[in-house]
């Protein structure tokens, strides 16, 4: 199952942590990863290089990671879409996203 985790604080989203795998086809053909993974990477590159907005970031090792250093505005809209991303993806294919939050 994919984990995003969602990071937030005073009321905005700042970021998310993504690891683990779908499971919904075997890993390289599975096309729910690859929507999430195509998410994940369009909103950290908005938020890094469309923004410029300093923040943590980075992929490897199946973890995708992005937190903005500071609560800001574009960083939080930004979040807030791949989470609405991410809860269709959820919705169409059951049992292999599980969305959290956490205040940072």
């Amino acid at each position: 199952m994919i984990r995003a985790e969602i990071y937030q604080s005073e009321k905005q989203f700042r970021g998310f942590r993504v690891t683990g795998h779908a499971g919904y086809a075997e890993s390289g053909q599975d096309i729910v990863c690859a929507a999430v993974t195509s998410a994940c990477m369009l909103a950290a590159n908005i938020i890094t290089d469309g923004f410029h907005i300093s923040a943590k970031s980075g992929a490897e090792d199946n973890v995708m990671l992005c937190i903005a250093d500071n609560a800001d505005e574009r960083a939080d809209a930004v979040v807030d879409m791949l989470v609405q991303q991410l809860e269709m993806i959820r919705d169409e294919y059951p049992g292999t996203i599980n969305i959290s939050y956490s205040e940072v």
